[in-house]
């Protein structure tokens, strides 16, 4: 028993890890470092406020929730939940992270596909390279029972290697830092705003949800009755994933710092690549290959899943499969998919994240706040945040 449940705990918190690490995770944390240059303690410290303690909230919001994110968002009213539920949805689906993910795969690895002959097909590289990614997102998500097992077992090992190599020899390796004399305020500013970008508090809630569902198939009945193994199966991953998110996004701040001379004008989704390239050169094409795959397959099979569920259980009341769920949730991201990175992320930057993340983080300590204190209110703080950050953003 004890040693199931250590192997659930394990497999579990490299899939919260792996679900996490997806598209805006190889490109922010690098920026932030870059950016920061000299100051990079100060700017990734202030990029892991948002970027690493926010998903760690979501994970107690969850657990403390038993993995029902319709009870959680539901505090607000049935209706308002219910809106506010299908929002989120669209965002983790469809409208930006799907589309995000796939875009920043297909900037990263474009200068390798001549290997496989795609450079041949211009204009249409963009959709055929749309159409493997999300083909191959289907084939590794439609057996739904196997997602944690896959991202666990396969796809973290896997990324954590790539990672692990770049980072310890571009550190080891590393030229002069970057000199910066930015004000101290600008810079964590500016990089507690580039954690909101990284919408891990929203994939954190969702993909906590998943979790709790899959760990309840597969553990039984002592996983669905028990709370205190709830909690501490659900801590203890929970810990274990945001962790290894921690040390990652610090070893590539620094590389960021150290290796990102002369890259400022780059297209964010490049930075990698070319950061990578001059770590490894290239003959390390295949480490930097298997990083970005396997970053951004682990995050879309995981909101694949979750969007497809929702569509599948709530907008159709189980009337289709699941399998023809997630087709109808992958073949909706195809449009989006193929206009390129940069009109991708010009959706995250905007009311998304100015708007919408703060109202979800008030929300969320409201949700923690009532099941620890009772505390009651949280119509009124969601109300006066929305106030707030629309002020902010119009101005």
């Amino acid at each position: 028993m004890k040693r199931i449940f250590q192997n659930h705990t394990i497999s579990t918190g490299l899939a919260i890890f792996s679900m996490l690490f997806g598209a805006g995770n190889l490109i922010f944390p690098l920026a932030a470092g870059m950016q920061s240059g000299s100051q990079a303690i100060l700017g990734v410290g202030s990029f892991l406020v948002t970027a690493v303690l926010l998903p760690l909230v979501g994970v107690l919001g969850m657990i403390l929730y038993d993995g029902n994110y319709q009870q959680f968002f539901e505090r607000l009213g049935k209706i308002p939940g219910k809106i506010f539920i299908f929002a989120c949805m669209m965002v983790i689906g469809p409208i930006v992270a799907i589309p995000r993910i796939t875009t920043l795969s297909h900037t990263m690895l474009a200068p390798h596909l001549s290997f496989v002959g795609l450079d041949q097909i211009a204009p249409y590289t963009s959709l055929i390279f749309a159409i493997i990614f999300l083909g191959i997102t289907f084939l590794l998500t439609f057996r739904e029972n196997n997602i944690v097992n896959i991202l666990g077992y396969v796809i973290s090992p896997l990324l954590l290697i790539a990672l692990i190599v770049i980072i310890v020899k571009g550190l080891l390796n590393a030229d002069e830092i970057i000199p910066n004399m930015q004000p101290a305020g600008d810079i964590i500013k500016k990089n507690l705003l580039r954690g909101f970008e990284t919408l891990d508090l929203l994939g954190t809630i969702f993909f906590s949800a998943m979790i709790f569902t899959i760990l309840k198939r597969t553990m039984g009945k002592k996983f669905e009755t028990n709370q205190r193994l709830r909690m501490t199966v659900g801590l203890k991953s929970g810990t274990i994933g945001i962790v290894l998110l921690g040390l990652v996004y610090c070893g590539m701040g620094f590389l960021g710092a150290y290796h990102g001379h002369g890259l400022d004008a780059l297209n964010e989704g490049a930075l990698f690549r070319e950061i990578s390239t001059r770590i490894l050169g290239v003959h390390g094409a295949l480490v930097i290959a298997i990083a970005v795959l396997m970053a951004c397959l682990s995050t879309s099979i995981a909101l694949g899943a979750i969007v497809a569920e929702y569509l599948q259980k709530t907008i159709a009341k189980n009337k289709i499969s699941f399998v023809t769920a997630l087709a109808i949730v992958l073949l909706l991201c195809l449009p989006l998919s193929i206009f390129g990175l940069d009109a991708v992320l010009a959706l995250t930057e905007g009311a998304i994240t100015f708007i919408g993340y703060p109202i979800l983080i008030t929300l969320t300590l409201c949700n923690i706040a009532y099941k620890f204190f009772g505390f009651k209110p949280v119509k009124i703080p969601v109300l006066l945040t929305l106030v707030g950050a629309v002020a902010t953003y119009l101005t």
